[in-house]
């Protein structure tokens, strides 16, 4: 497929810090791209640089075609941005929010009314789009932040830890608009998070820890780095069971107190036919497959940092500072 943003050799320095190392990926066009990460990590520093937002110290970056650097009003035409932090004027109303987006981006004017209308409609909003915006609840706004990011139609939407602060149901239901937003408009979604679960939705990730690329494959290739699965049973009589598992079955045995513990390559295809063939009586059988949580841990060494566990806080509000105007591309 045909590559819409290339990176090469991009690197960020603030002093004596070095947020990201030279870090080179591509996002293909139409697909969902995640950067799975810990605070710190350097995601949202190459979201900013990938946005204009940011310059680099080195390495290039291109969107669409455009250079970041030498072409930054194109690029900000190409791209929807929704910030981590919350950027909506919460004294306006929903629409009158998307109308000042609407006027920033220049979106011809015979065609406002009907774009806001749709994306309202699209995040399910249309009867509150005369509310202010300071009624809304924290995934109300959410929606209205990613409206905002659409109503121009970017060919890419950048979405920097999308459904952080939310509750599980609410980040459920706006992982339910972006793919059907990514459905209608086959548009390339760009995220940042540091939530294993919400990775599983991308098509490709690339684990980032103190600003490298670690791993960049599809979800299940990078648990295939991991090992196989890992299937637990209980029998009437372990100690036979074990030797049929080794000597019939080939298996290499996982250290458990508890129960018999091995790996396979396939647990799914292997459970049905062991248990057709298993000799020994099986009073349980659980399967557990590798978890991101698993392939960030042997890849790093260490469990994903919790959230505040921000060691480049600074550099975080050294971007946030230097972000100038948020609503619309600017003109040099």
């Amino acid at each position: 497929m045909e590559a819409i943003i290339n990176v090469k050799d991009l690197v960020k320095k603030y002093g004596e810090l070095t947020a990201v190392k030279g870090i080179s990926f591509a996002v293909e066009r139409g697909e969902i791209f995640g950067f799975l990460g810990p605070n710190g990590a350097g995601k949202t520093t190459t979201i900013n640089i990938l946005c204009t937002l940011l310059g680099p110290t080195s390495g290039s970056a291109t969107l669409d075609g455009f250079d970041v650097v030498r072409d930054r009003e194109l690029v900000r035409e190409s791209i929807g941005l929704v910030f981590q932090d919350p950027s909506l004027d919460d004294r306006l109303t929903a629409r009158e929010n998307l109308e000042f987006h609407a006027y920033a981006y220049r979106v011809p004017k015979e065609e406002r009314d009907q774009r806001i209308s749709e994306v309202l409609n699209m995040v399910e909003l249309t009867e509150r789009e005369k509310n202010r915006v300071e009624t809304f609840s924290g995934g109300m706004k959410r929606r209205l932040e990613i409206a905002r990011g659409l109503l121009h139609y970017p060919k890419v939407l950048f979405l920097d830890e999308p459904t952080i602060g939310l509750d599980p149901q609410t980040r459920n239901s706006i992982w339910e608009y972006i793919h059907e937003l990514k459905k209608r408009h086959d548009i390339t979604i760009f995220l940042t998070t540091h939530y294993m679960d919400e990775a599983e939705n991308c098509n490709r990730i690339a684990i980032i820890d103190y600003g490298e690329i670690i791993a960049l494959d599809d979800p299940e290739g990078l648990k295939s780095q991991v090992g196989g699965d890992v299937v637990k049973i209980i029998t009437d009589n372990d100690e036979e069971a074990e030797k049929v598992l080794i000597n019939d079955f080939g298996v290499e045995m996982i250290q458990d107190r508890e129960c018999l513990c091995f790996e396979v390559k396939s647990g799914e295809s292997f459970i049905p036919r062991f248990i057709r063939e298993f000799p020994v009586s099986i009073n349980s059988i659980s399967l557990h497959r590798p978890t991101l949580d698993d392939v960030f841990l042997k890849l790093t060494g260490h469990e994903i940092r919790p959230e505040g566990a921000d060691e480049l806080a600074p550099m975080r509000a050294f971007a946030r500072a230097h972000r100038g105007p948020q609503r619309g591309p600017l003109r040099r």
